[in-house]
């Protein structure tokens, strides 16, 4: 199954670049119809032309973006080692609210880039 997503240009680079291998999410209706093997075609939110065309290699599902970013490489998931001293589980929340989070829980999408 082919999943389309779209993602700001900064993780979107990271994850062509194959800097970011894990997607962070909501674990909505939307994602949990998201199975490993399946692809995920991101398009970059400043030009709907670029795409990435990945394979999702594993799903890490849990409760919280907290329970996420104490159990998971945030290298993988997007920060640098110039940033991740000052990486915090509250970053998400500027996209999910905590309600949303206890109603759903959350997902690292971990996948690879398909050339």
């Amino acid at each position: 199954m082919v999943h389309n997503m779209k993602l700001n240009p900064k993780p979107y680079g990271m994850i062509k670049s194959g800097a970011k291998t894990i997607e962070l999410r909501l674990y909505d209706e939307k994602r949990q119809s998201v199975a490993i093997g399946d692809e995920i075609v991101f398009t970059n939110l400043e030009d709907e032309n670029d795409k990435i065309r990945t394979r999702v290699l594993n799903l890490h599902r849990f409760s919280s973006f907290e329970e996420l970013y104490d159990a998971l490489s945030l290298e993988k998931c997007g920060y640098t080692s110039e940033n991740v001293k000052n990486a915090s589980h509250k970053d998400m929340e500027e996209y999910y609210s905590r309600d949303e989070q206890s109603k759903y829980g959350v997902v690292g999408i971990e996948l690879e880039v398909i050339k």
